[in-house]
């Protein structure tokens, strides 16, 4: 990753632990020189107790941004837990993969030596635009090509790396790449392919608000990429992608 930034004036110990938590994983990425864009894993600058932190303070500034909006949210039942209800939403479950460690995947050898095609999909998949902070909802499929100093990992495994790669703000074309580099430094196959096919809320929900269009792509690597027949044969298996 690039550098973020120059690193910061060095803090004492007393003056780390009296800034809000966001400020210290900030001051401890910043210091490491560690990029911390939306879509970039942060969890190794992130000490136990500061995520229950870091809620807290996004819920007190979520109810600044509905305030700002001329909600009550003093007198609007339905709005008196939101800011909580978001923040909890954000750090736990939609952006979870920036703050979360990758899931424990075990792998195994490949004695049986398999090299042919497997097809792992479709996974349903849920991001958010780095945009608008608005869903990303669609299914993906991986095809692998293993050989015999592969990794081999269990088919939910691929499931749990796509939700923790997908689990942050992102774009579309970003994310598939960000997954195949974990997946190929994981598996180290002779090929990796990757389909995503999405629909993409920022322009159900806004913008032209067209309810038809999908976005798909693709990354195919080593064998996928220069031979075109184990390219068409992986693109035929796919349901409504052949």
């Amino acid at each position: 990753m690039k550098p973020s930034s120059s690193a910061p004036a060095t803090l004492s110990p007393d003056e780390l632990a009296a800034l809000p938590a966001s400020e210290r994983i900030r001051y401890r990425l910043v210091t490491a020189r560690r990029r911390h864009h939306a879509n970039d894993n942060i969890a190794d600058f992130v000490q136990p107790g500061e995520l229950d932190e870091l809620k807290a303070e996004v819920a007190a500034k979520m109810s600044e941004v509905l305030k700002a909006l001329v909600i009550d949210t003093e007198s609007d039942h339905n709005t008196n837990e939101t800011a909580k209800r978001v923040a909890k939403m954000y750090v736990d479950e939609v952006f979870r993969g920036r703050f979360r460690p990758m899931p424990d995947v075990t792998e195994f050898p490949n004695v049986s030596r398999l090299n042919e095609l497997m097809i792992v999909g479709p996974i349903t998949v849920r991001s958010a635009c780095s945009h608008h902070l608005c869903p990303i909802v669609g299914k993906l499929w991986i095809g692998v090509l293993p050989n015999e100093h592969s990794n081999l990992i269990g088919l939910s495994k691929y499931a749990r790396i796509a939700d923790w790669i997908m689990s942050r703000p992102q774009i579309q074309e970003e994310a598939v790449i960000m997954l195949a580099d974990t997946l190929q430094d994981r598996v180290k196959p002779d090929g990796l392919a990757i389909v995503m096919e999405a629909d993409h809320f920022c322009m159900h929900w806004r913008g032209v608000k067209d309810n038809d269009s999908a976005m798909t792509n693709s990354v195919m690597r080593g064998a996928f990429l220069k031979d075109p027949n184990l390219r068409r044969e992986f693109l035929s298996l796919l349901p409504n992608k052949g």
